[in-house]
């Protein structure tokens, strides 16, 4: 599944946060999105995810116009913050909910959840807590398993590696890599961490101040200089 954008715009009183004229992500690519705070990362994956109205242009998830139009939210997954949790839900009453709005059968739904049990560490099912009573830890691998557990084509996820431990970042990350390697998932995301951006991605755009100031295609694990040196050098003058 490909995103297409054009002529995206968004602004806010008469400044643009973001303006991008031309940009293709293309099926099955893993994607870091990266740019200091401010840049642009968060307005520009709630965009593709039709949260915000753009001040002009168009997103496309697969042929289709996100705005105006549910038929791409059935091979879409993502979670970009707590807002997307129900906090009076158990973690079982928010998959059970994830699964019936995507026809996921209970035997179904029982399967996938088993993949994620090294994530969940024993802390997330039968604990007769509802998600609001969780930690933030917690609350950010109930969100990201609700994300994954209906084998997204397009996977959009905004900061996935915020108040995990490094144990559950490093399986965040390889479920990440097994998701877009074995079932061709098109994947965004956006971090601050450029050590899993440089592990994970397949292509790493920079954003800075609303404009892509880089694109580059990349070796999974290998490091991007020009990338680290911009910033060791961005506030610099």
């Amino acid at each position: 599944m490909s995103i297409v954008i054009s002529n995206l715009q968004k602004q806010y009183d008469a400044n643009f946060t973001l303006d991008i004229p031309s940009l293709n992500i293309g099926d099955g690519e893993l994607v870091g999105l990266v740019g200091n705070n401010g840049a642009g990362k968060t307005t520009l994956l709630r965009l593709i995810l039709d949260l915000i109205e753009a001040t002009r242009g168009r997103v496309d998830n697969n042929g289709h116009n996100v705005s105006g139009n549910d038929e791409w939210k059935w091979w879409t997954g993502s979670f970009l913050d707590r807002s997307f949790l129900i906090d009076f839900y158990t973690p079982e009453e928010y998959f059970g909910f994830i699964a019936e709005v995507y026809h996921i059968t209970q035997d179904e739904l029982m399967n996938r959840l088993a993949h994620f049990l090294p994530l969940m560490n024993g802390e997330i099912l039968d604990k007769g807590k509802i998600t609001h009573d969780f930690s933030m830890g917690n609350r950010q691998k109930i969100g990201i398993i609700g994300a994954m557990l209906v084998n997204p084509k397009v996977l959009i996820l905004d900061e996935p590696f915020n108040f995990l431990d490094p144990t559950s970042q490093h399986i965040v990350a390889n479920l990440l890599q097994e998701m877009n390697r074995e079932h061709g998932a098109t994947i965004i995301l956006s971090s601050h961490n450029l050590s899993f951006v440089n592990d994970i991605c397949t292509r790493i755009l920079l954003l800075d101040k609303g404009h892509i100031l880089m694109d580059h295609l990349h070796n999974a694990g290998d490091k991007d200089a020009e990338l680290e040196h911009y910033f060791l050098y961005s506030r610099k003058s």
